[in-house]
């Protein structure tokens, strides 16, 4: 045996023995599981774990003292994530944090009876997850990651910061209930400005990028990239694409652009996964899911990338400026 591995086991071994000791004491020690729909070095998901784990131990939990805490890493890979669902669904937790409908759905699939709490989740009546969101009446409750409305503010965002255009691209995934959703407010919003909606669906890097050279062949185009994992799994490529055809793009969540995308608004993330860890106290402490209403966001940061405002020749309002609530230089 090589010696990292080596230690690696002793390490292990360790942590199991500790917690077996202290249980062995009288303080119980309770098991959760975390499923991350991003790869492990990414690093706005080490800071939305972060924030979920300080949160943790604000209430009293702490990993290696009165909790394990087991992660696992889905990568935006359907196969990954069916696989860590399972995995961790075997380990027999008391409750699990799930991150997104990409992991969400699969942890469903693999058990209705281990209490999950999802964060960042467009709509999860029309997936199915709960029966409805003051009652979710299952195994599943948490945090929706926007309302629809919000997708129409990405419209009006985009005309403010750019008014000259008079086309936009909307990136989407057709194939989730949220995707269909966001461009349904997206349209109902462009019938109150002059602008022509192209849907684009989001699919392989190559794919992606042939719809949008194509696009970009017209004038006065911008573009709006809704929520999805397929977005986020390409994420610095959709971004380097906006940069390369000189494209003013509007999306859904702050990494985009600190990525070197123009604007953003969306929920206050890093508070879903606060109050997530609320949820899961409550739980561990004896309430039900099936009890415990789906909230929806009451947090939303707009932000704003002055470089590439500059780069693409775009001179930000001073109103829009003065609502931001971070303007990266």
């Amino acid at each position: 045996m090589k010696r990292r591995e080596f230690i690696t086991l002793l390490g292990g071994a360790a942590a199991a023995w500790s917690l077996a000791a202290r249980a062995q004491q009288g303080e119980r020690v309770r098991r959760a599981g975390v499923l991350m729909n991003f790869e492990a070095g990414d690093p706005a998901a080490q800071t939305r774990l972060t924030h979920f784990l300080q949160k943790l131990r604000e209430l009293g939990w702490s990993d290696g003292r009165n909790m394990r805490i087991d992660i696992r890493w889905g990568a935006s890979d359907r196969l990954r994530i069916r696989q860590a669902a399972a995995e961790l669904v075997a380990l027999a937790p008391d409750v699990i944090l799930s991150t997104g409908s990409p992991t969400t759905g699969p942890l469903l699939q693999a058990t209705r009876t281990i209490p999950i709490v999802f964060v960042q989740v467009a709509d999860p009546v029309g997936a199915g997850f709960i029966e409805n969101l003051a009652h979710p009446g299952g195994n599943a409750t948490g945090f929706s990651n926007f309302e629809y409305e919000t997708s129409a503010k990405w419209l009006e965002l985009l005309k403010q910061i750019a008014p000259k255009v008079s086309r936009v691209a909307v990136l989407r995934d057709p194939t989730v209930a949220s995707g269909i959703g966001q461009l349904a407010a997206i349209q109902t919003a462009a019938a109150s400005v002059t602008v022509k909606l192209v849907p684009i669906t989001l699919g392989h890097a190559d794919e992606i990028e042939r719809a949008i050279g194509a696009f970009a062949r017209e004038p006065d185009g911008g573009m709006i990239v809704t929520a999805s994992a397929l977005a986020n799994a390409h994420r610095d490529f959709i971004v380097t694409l906006a940069a390369r055809y000189k494209l003013p793009a509007v999306y859904y969540s702050r990494p985009f652009v600190a990525a070197g995308g123009l604007v953003s608004y969306a929920p206050d993330i890093m508070d879903q996964y606060r109050l997530s860890a609320g949820y899961v106290d409550r739980i561990l402490r004896g309430e039900k899911p099936a009890d415990l209403p789906v909230q929806a966001p009451t947090k939303y940061e707009l932000v704003i990338n002055m470089k590439t405002a500059k780069a693409l020749g775009l001179a930000v309002p001073d109103t829009l400026l003065a609502r931001a609530d971070e303007a990266i230089e």
